[in-house]
């Protein structure tokens, strides 16, 4: 069963916009907190952005005034919206939830026990 699921990848110039999307199953969707992280080649998981079940956001400095955490509570939909992309952006981008305990912090993200299948960002220049 597939808990999450990204879309919303792909190619973009220096400086564009890409918005990447999360279905989450019923039950992954009443996490404490979810959020996004990223894998570039070569580089360990970094956390990009945490979105607490209470609307509380937190972001990694190296995004933040740029990238944007959202949650459709509807729809059981969790968003990234990205703007102003870098090369440096480029990565494997994967949503986490975490259920219970720990912090919720864009930090605490890459270690979330429940995760996607990640989907491609490349920012070229």
């Amino acid at each position: 069963q597939v808990q999450l699921a990204e879309s919303g990848g792909g190619s973009v110039q220096a400086g564009g916009s890409l918005r990447l999307s999360c279905q989450a199953s019923i039950y992954i969707f009443g996490s404490r907190c979810m959020g996004w992280f990223r894998q570039a080649p070569g580089k360990g998981r970094e956390g990009v952005a945490a979105i607490h079940r209470d609307g509380k956001v937190d972001y990694a400095d190296y995004v933040k005034g740029r990238f944007s955490i959202s949650r459709d509570n509807d729809e059981n939909v969790l968003s990234l919206q990205m703007d102003s992309l870098k090369t440096e952006d480029t990565a494997v981008y994967y949503c986490a939830a975490v259920r219970h305990g720990g912090d919720c912090n864009s930090q605490s993200v890459p270690d979330f026990p429940f995760r996607g299948q990640g989907t491609q960002v490349t920012v070229s220049s």
